[in-house]
């Protein structure tokens, strides 16, 4: 617990629907006097929501439905779209979004990606929302959603073109602010994207861990050659920086490892190759050099896999 928090009392103002509680604390200021405070707090659990979006159709799953506290708010018609979501209540996150998605939209999903959580209103209400996406497909819809009669749910099940949610929550149309970081989500990181072939540098140990020893250095390379066959297989172009930088080292007379030439050119090679790549596979033990290539990947925007799994195949 933060020491510097101190509860003086709660109070419960409502618990009609969730629990509303005003609660005096004492906190430090910056100069170190104890100062007590009040503020209210709208407890109503935890919840995680999901886009379902289809790759081959571009396509996402959205929801509507009337929301008061819109239309108190100036909502004419107070109807919502949202991406599906639910209250955790005692579930854990993946149970309550899998079971929501199927009473919402009627479409049963088993694979789904976990993507994030965030406080969505940290100001006055508790709740953490936990945040997913899954694809989808027509055969998996087992029923027509719509949510459940005795929770009074009145849901009306979506399917828009991906373009056209974009342009919607730039014009305005789509509000609800979970919705548009899952939109927003999807677009940055391309996620209705057909796969395509990409050019993948293959970070790993070269030296580190090796002493210089030939044969340890040979190994590592051959490590990295195995996998950048399992990447080739993949569909994609596999690249070492070492393809580039070995034989240069050779050619402009290098006579040991770690001698002015081979430094001037191994890890520099290597750093002018990733602006050609779109991705770095980091693979391997410990590295400095292959740590600064997924360091420098990352500043340039780079896509950066940690295991070979993470690499769709192209068909």
């Amino acid at each position: 617990m933060n020491q510097q928090i101190r509860i003086v009392k709660e109070e419960i103002l409502s618990d009609n629907w969730y629990v509303l509680k005003k609660i005096t604390f004492m906190r430090p200021n910056k100069e170190g006097s104890w100062k007590t405070q009040a503020r209210e707090a709208y407890d109503r659990g935890n919840g995680a929501m999901i886009l379902l979006y289809n790759r081959e159709k571009r396509t996402v799953i959205l929801t509507r439905q009337f929301r008061m506290p819109t239309y108190v708010n100036g909502n004419e018609t107070g109807l919502l779209i949202e991406s599906c979501a639910g209250l955790l209540d005692k579930e854990n996150a993946e149970n309550c979004i899998i079971r929501e998605t199927e009473e919402e939209t009627g479409y049963r999903v088993t694979s789904i990606q976990k993507i994030g959580e965030a406080y969505m209103s940290p100001g006055s209400v508790t709740e953490m929302l936990y945040f997913y996406t899954a694809e989808y497909a027509d055969h998996m819809r087992v029923g027509d959603g719509g949510g459940l009669e005795e929770e009074q749910e009145n849901i009306e099940v979506l399917e828009y073109p991906f373009a056209e949610a974009i342009n919607m929550v730039k014009n305005g149309e789509i509000k609800d602010a979970k919705t548009v970081m899952l939109l927003q989500h999807a677009q940055i990181n391309r996620l209705l994207e057909p796969p395509k072939a990409q050019h993948i540098l293959i970070a790993g140990p070269y030296r580190s861990g090796t002493g210089d020893d030939p044969r340890l250095i040979e190994h590592n390379v051959s490590l990295m050659n195995n996998m950048a066959l399992d990447v080739y297989e993949k569909g994609h172009l596999p690249v070492l920086g070492e393809w580039y930088a070995l034989p240069l080292i050779e050619k402009a007379g290098s006579l040991a490892i770690g001698d002015d030439i081979f430094n001037r050119i191994f890890h520099p090679s290597s750093i002018r190759l990733l602006q050609c790549c779109d991705a770095v596979l980091r693979i391997g033990g410990p590295s400095q050099g292959a740590d600064e290539m997924v360091r420098i990947a990352m500043e340039k925007g780079k896509i950066i896999y940690q295991d070979i799994s993470e690499i769709s195949s192209i068909k």
